[in-house]
């Protein structure tokens, strides 16, 4: 069973995420050149690993701006929509399916 919390989270992602990926979608095909779904995962894992290592520097105690952060926690979104987009899944009902099972799956 789901949390109310987590009921007021599903809504909200029925209410927004559908256009927000549709949205991605029509501005990836307006300003670049058609790609297959390999290599948005590709392009994904890069990000994240951008991000990730962004933050590996932070915990070593170098100074990361948080702008430099933002932008690229921005590139792993754009990059996990266009591979969303890329391969067809429906990220609204992906996410909404992966939060009901989230209750169930803890110890």
């Amino acid at each position: 069973m789901i949390t109310a919390s987590g009921q007021q989270l599903v809504e909200r992602i029925e209410h927004g995420l559908a256009d927000i990926q549709h949205a991605f979608d029509v501005y990836q095909n307006e300003f670049f050149i058609a790609r297959p779904p390999e290599f948005f995962a590709l392009e994904l894992c890069g990000e994240a690993g951008e991000l990730a290592n962004l933050e590996k520097k932070r915990w070593r105690g170098q100074e990361i701006s948080d702008l430099a952060t933002a932008d690229e926690a921005a590139d792993v979104l754009i990059s996990l929509m266009n591979f969303a987009n890329a391969r067809g899944i429906d990220l609204t009902s992906a996410v909404i399916d992966k939060l009901r099972r989230i209750p169930h799956s803890k110890p």
